[in-house]
């Protein structure tokens, strides 16, 4: 009863926050919106799970597609964004020949090559982790490695380094029970660790983090969860301890969520500000993680809006990624200086 209280004022605060915000919002927080490719027209019937990252040639996006979630012929496709040229075609960079691809997760380190870790296996109980590497800002690939048994590495959304060539992955695990760990690369050889389970999966089913940072060396974890909201761990020591799994005043309708810290030590957060359903999409603005301020709402009409991707580009642009009724994928650039 508690949590349902908690989502049913969060909602109605989120309400009336909207109403107030966007009578004086102007227009121009959404400087563009688009397709990566048509509805009309696409490459493969269904495609989900985006990613985004940013190279010195432009935006790269990738995301797993086939005819059908979970199906053999699910792979993994790549396209590039600059702004002159808009998104290229796109390309199927993986196709496992006996299971579905899942989840790519692209990332740049700040030295080495880029990375774009996935999933492959018959269902997210039983899948295992892969990675390519690319040189080229992603026109080409190394062979898929299979990363350590029992690493998964990032699960859905990008990792972080905590200093340089420390890489701390947000994970989690669906065999038994929806449980949230971290996984810790060390890119100087390759080397892993991990947490062990941080949530007690009755009490919240959870998985998916995306991580926030703050200025005094906290790392903050948001987690999707079957318990109608988003909820939240802290870490002070680079993500190796972790608090009790917690509430947030967050909805959420047990669909991925993604974050990202801006420059100005804003964090943004793009999720469903439901308990049900994945419409809308929304976009809401915090300075400490506790307190979230709705700015944009990114749909609103029926269908599917989901599994979303954020970044803050260099030009100081917040780009999103989105599934769009599982058609294609959406990219919105919002500009947040007007938030």
């Amino acid at each position: 009863m508690k949590k349902v209280l908690t989502v049913l004022l969060s909602l109605l605060f989120f309400l009336v926050a909207c109403s107030t915000q966007n009578a004086d919002k102007p227009a121009e927080t959404i400087v563009k919106q688009q397709f990566i490719f048509s509805m009309e027209y696409p490459p493969t019937p269904e495609c989900h799970a985006s990613t985004l990252e940013e190279t010195p040639e432009g935006l790269i996006a990738a995301w797993f597609a086939g005819t059908r979630e979970k199906n053999p012929d699910v792979g993994i496709w790549t396209s590039h964004y600059t702004k002159a040229n808009g998104w290229s075609a796109p390309v199927e960079v993986i196709d496992d020949p006996t299971y579905p691809c899942w989840n790519p997760v692209l990332f740049q380190p700040s030295s080495g090559p880029l990375l774009l870790f996935y999933k492959v296996g018959p269902t997210p109980r039983d899948w295992w982790g892969m990675v390519l590497k690319s040189n080229d800002n992603g026109k080409t690939w190394s062979e898929p490695e299979r990363l350590p048994d029992g690493f998964l590495g990032p699960i859905k959304n990008k990792p972080i380094e905590t200093k340089p060539g420390m890489v701390l992955c947000p994970t989690s695990t669906e065999d038994n029970g929806w449980v949230v760990h971290f996984e810790i690369l060390d890119l100087s050889d390759w080397s892993w660790w991990k947490t062990g389970r941080l949530n007690d999966a009755e009490k919240y089913g959870a998985i998916q983090p995306t991580l926030l940072t703050y200025p005094d060396g906290k790392i903050q974890a948001l987690n999707r969860s079957r318990q109608k909201v988003i909820t939240e761990l802290w870490s002070s020591d680079g993500g190796r301890t972790w608090s009790e799994m917690t509430d947030t005043m967050l909805p959420n309708p047990n669909s991925g969520i993604d974050g990202v810290t801006l420059k100005d030590g804003r964090q943004v957060l793009i999720y469903n500000h439901t308990p049900k359903g994945r419409s809308p999409i929304n976009l809401a603005v915090s300075k400490d993680g506790k307190n979230w301020t709705p700015v944009l709402e990114l749909e609103t009409i029926e269908g599917e809006f989901s599994y979303p991707a954020v970044i803050q580009s260099s030009d100081g642009m917040v780009q999103v990624l989105y599934t769009y009724k599982r058609k294609t994928i959406k990219h919105v650039i919002v500009d947040p200086s007007t938030f």
